[in-house]
């Protein structure tokens, strides 16, 4: 008996150790010491900025504009030079320019910590704003090195992982959310825990120090899933019209690609005329970006799933998420911090649980048809937030301006009111006396005195609405990741999903120009509104997709999906790469 345990021990710690050393889990390992460092990173910077402005948003603002702008431009971009480079290259070049672009940032913010009052006196600050520009350059140039690693591992390297295995692939992409949710409580966690009990130079001196030996482990990680994953090594590319000329000469013989670049001819080489080569002009240099730009839209627009990816894109387009907005909205209704940490953790849990029934659903109904159900999902409970509106302790008043901030902000050029007199007729949430959860009290009531407390159903309502549609919206968004990698051809994985991220990006950016537009409390039900029309209307284009792709078959829950293949797209599904 003893001799037959101990061949069994054997194997089990053999299985052990070949996953721990397998490509699928230094894959996992790289990405989780990549995102940790990004959500440290990404929670600090915001931080560093409101605190070297003087407690004002305005960098930090300038800040996100600058990244969603750059993204929702260079998107395309940055897609056609994934899929133009080499795998290997592209991944360690854009993990190097990340990593060493936040290393500058964190060394940059430390002089300015320790220097900033014989800054402001050089220049008559002009040296101060200087750095302030360096910064927020610095890292948004961080944040498209942070966009091309993103788009070359999530969506190129770990399609080539997991093979033809389309449950392998599913089960990546969801293990792969998993690791995102953690971090994205647990990073800002540990480094907010830095910044409070040391200053926020010591903050900086550890994210430096993080990236310089996350870098350093990440890159030997993906050498080495590159290794043991031989297929890495060929990668797709579309011939260009030089290349097709030497295969017409040369169509007796079979050309070997270079460097490993396995070449699919996507023309007829057969009935191509070789042309003189032309010398390329400085104009058509110059025209070369906007041309990728206008093919890169062109071809996401011709994808067979382009309009689930423009479902996804409009999910962005709400105020029902766990940023700033809602949690600024939660403060003014009375919810404490430590609430407000705890309902980020619920958050994080239900979306764990999105990603299992991702994986569960689709075993069960098919990838199509997850997605279906899980819009199903999120708008079904979305619903609470829409009640959560029209309940007692709700603040929207309607016979408020949404524009009345702004309104006096530029037009008069008269500040806010801190404390609102009897006499005005104008009630501006931000200078009432508030009750328990923010509501404002009678403009001639004792402020001194204790209101009754006003009930937090509403608020209560909205986040559970909140928190219960994240098992739907995680779902979905794996579904739509998943549809994008098997449906689009590898020669243009990069640049479409460039595009998605613009997308994603366009519409995150249009739904903080909302809140600008009406920051009222009192406006925020009406947000709340908008943002789950936007979702309704996500979901519609989802559904549009699935009907067209599964026809009758759509309600059908135990036909396998369709995959449409690559070249089924139309003729116009081709861009310049």
């Amino acid at each position: 008996m003893a001799r037959a345990a101990e061949p069994e021990g054997r194997r089990r710690g053999g299985s052990v150790i070949a996953y721990f050393t397998s490509a699928k889990f230094l894959l996992y390992l790289g990405h989780a010491l990549s995102t940790w460092g990004d959500r440290m990173w990404h929670f600090a910077v915001s931080v560093f900025l409101v605190e070297l402005y003087g407690n004002s948003l305005l960098l930090t603002a300038v800040y996100g504009l600058v990244v969603a702008g750059s993204v929702l431009l260079l998107g395309a971009l940055i897609g056609d030079w994934v899929d133009k480079n080499s795998r290997l290259k592209v991944a360690q070049t854009s993990l190097i320019v990340q990593n060493s672009s936040v290393i500058l940032c964190g060394v940059i913010l430390m002089i300015i910590f320790l220097f900033k009052t014989q800054l402001l006196t050089l220049y008559h600050g002009w040296l101060l704003t200087l750095c302030y520009i360096l910064v927020i350059t610095i890292a948004n140039i961080a944040n498209l090195a942070s966009t091309a690693t993103a788009i070359t591992i999530q969506r190129d390297w770990i399609v080539v992982v997991a093979g033809e295995d389309r449950s392998k692939l599913a089960d990546m992409n969801a293990t792969i959310r998993r690791i995102d949710q953690l971090t994205n409580i647990l990073a800002p966690m540990a480094v907010g825990q830095i910044m409070t009990f040391g200053s926020p130079m010591i903050g900086c001196g550890f994210i430096s120090g993080w990236n310089l030996m996350s870098m350093c482990v990440e890159y030997l990680l993906l050498w080495k899933v590159y290794q043991k994953t031989p297929t890495l090594a060929l990668k797709s590319a579309k011939v260009e019209a030089s290349e097709l000329k030497q295969l017409n000469v040369k169509k007796e013989s079979d050309m070997k690609p270079a460097e490993g670049v396995q070449l699919i001819i996507e023309k007829d080489v057969a009935g191509f005329e070789p042309q003189p080569e032309k010398e390329v002009g400085c104009a058509a240099r110059i025209a070369e970006p906007f041309i990728t730009f206008r093919d890169g839209w062109v071809a996401y627009y011709n994808q067979p799933v382009f309009l689930a990816g423009m479902g996804l894109a409009f999910l962005y387009m709400t105020v029902l998420g766990f940023d700033c907005i809602t949690t600024g909205y939660a403060y003014t209704q009375g919810l404490s911090g430590s609430v407000l940490s705890l309902l980020m953790g619920a958050s994080a849990v239900t979306g764990i649980m999105g990603t299992v029934a991702f994986t569960w659903l689709r075993r069960k109904c098919g990838l199509i048809r997850t997605g279906l159900i899980s819009g199903v999902a999120q708008f079904a409970c979305l619903i609470l937030c829409v009640v959560s509106v029209f309940m007692p302790g709700s603040p929207m008043d309607l016979t408020v301006s949404p524009f009345a901030d702004i309104s006096a902000r530029l037009f008069e050029n008269e500040p806010l009111p801190t404390i609102a007199s009897p006499e005005s007729e104008m009630i501006f949430a931000t200078g009432m006396p508030k009750l328990l959860n923010g509501s404002i009290a009678p403009a001639d009531s004792d402020p001194e005195m204790n209101p009754e407390p006003v009930p937090l159903i509403s608020v209560s309502l909205l986040f559970a609405g909140v928190i219960a549609a994240r098992v739907g919206l995680w779902s979905f968004d794996l579904t739509v990741t998943q549809l994008l990698q098997e449906n689009v051809i590898e020669s243009e994985r990069g640049i479409i999903n460039g595009v998605q991220n613009s997308m994603n990006y366009l519409l995150d950016l249009l739904h903080f120009i909302m809140v600008i537009l009406a920051p009222n409390p009192e406006a925020f039900g009406l947000l709340v509104l908008i943002s789950v029309s936007f979702v309704a209307m996500g979901h519609i284009m989802y559904f549009r997709f699935a009907q067209k792709s599964l026809g009758k078959q759509l309600f059908v829950c135990h036909t396998p999906d369709p995959k449409t293949a690559p070249d089924s797209s139309p003729p116009g599904n081709t861009s310049t790469v």
